[in-house]
């Protein structure tokens, strides 16, 4: 399973579309506290849209309960990371991959990150900006985890219109 874990979100914005792309991807949310808003938020409701009724999703008072209730491999997407993101091997659709990424305005803490400098990574970009934004980069790791795993169940062929709807009648 694909799981996406928000170490100390700020922005309800930015949670709300990783919501939308969990439920799009089958992946799981777990978001550790303190937020940085309520869940409730109306914010985060607007980018969730009307999928959060989807979601799976669970909270944590801390970093120790997280990782005292999930086992898998932890892998942290961090500014300072020195390997791709690409670099890992996702492919095992029976592991359990835990994607930790960290508050928008400090990331993951430097301790956290001390621990398990063999599987923090950084997405490549150049001098010019610092990071990018934090649902994006969401949502470029569980793609690349999926495209590595075939994309698993997920559908490849629109559901609604149907496989032919671009084609001349």
């Amino acid at each position: 399973m694909i799981n996406i874990v928000l170490y100390q979100p700020e922005i309800p914005g930015n949670t709300g579309n990783i919501m939308r792309t969990c439920v799009a991807t089958d992946s799981k949310l777990h978001l550790i506290k303190p937020l940085g808003f309520s869940l409730d938020d109306k914010h985060m409701k607007r980018s969730g849209l009307d999928y959060l009724k989807y979601l799976n999703y669970e909270v944590y008072e801390d970093y120790e309960d997280f990782k005292s209730k999930n086992d898998g491999v932890y892998y942290y997407l961090t500014r300072y990371g020195d390997k791709p993101h690409t670099t890992f091997d996702y492919s095992n659709p029976d592991e359990n991959i835990y994607l930790i990424f960290g508050k928008e305005s400090t990331g993951i803490p430097k301790e956290i990150l001390g621990d398990n400098l063999d599987r923090c990574m950084r997405i490549p970009m150049t001098n010019k900006t610092r990071a990018l934004n934090l649902s994006n980069c969401a949502a470029i790791m569980v793609y690349e985890v999926l495209r590595q795993q075939n994309y698993n169940k997920l559908l490849k062929e629109e559901p609604f219109k149907g496989k032919d709807y671009l084609k001349k009648d």
